[in-house]
Parts: structure tokens; sequence; C-alpha cells
């Protein structure tokens, strides 16, 4: 077997620049036809949609910022905290 100095011997997803590939092919197309749909129709939900999540699909050493955004919301908001209080021992 041949060991190649790709990171994790070709194992590793690919990247192009803060986004997977996939992801990067869905925002191309999704980019092309919101710019179509912008200049026919001046509508421009599309286009935030599409930027939204360009956004959200960046990713950061295997976390995208949606992922992190989930843990904050689990850890703050949805996840009970149990803070116990004690003096200082004497």
């Amino acid at each position: 077997m041949k060991t190649y100095l790709y990171p994790q011997n070709l194992r590793a997803t690919a990247n192009l620049w803060l986004w997977s590939l996939r992801d990067f092919a869905i925002m191309c197309v999704a980019l092309l036809l919101s710019i179509f749909i912008l200049s026919q129709t001046r509508f421009v939900l599309p286009l935030a949609l599409t930027l939204a999540f360009g956004f959200l699909s960046i990713r950061f050493s295997d976390t995208t910022v949606l992922d992190f955004i989930r843990y904050a919301a689990k850890y703050f908001i949805l996840t009970q905290q149990k803070f116990i209080w004690k003096e200082g021992i004497k």
C-alpha cells in the first residue's frame, strides 16, 4: 500500500477555501440561479438564502458555523445547567 503526503493518507474530505467541496458546488449553482432570478424578477430572497447558506456552511477544522450555533444553543438554552455553591474551607 502506498502512503501519500495528502492529509490522512487520502482519507480527508476535499475542501475548497472555507467550504467542503459539496457545499461549494451547491453554493455556486444556487448563486447562479439566484442571480438569474434577481435579474429577471428583482426578487432578492433567493440571493439572501444563498448567502445565508454560504455563511452557515463555513467550515473550521471539521465544524461548520451552523454546528457551532447548535452546540451553543444546546449548552446555553436547551440543557439545564447545575451549579453548586459552597463556602470556602476555613
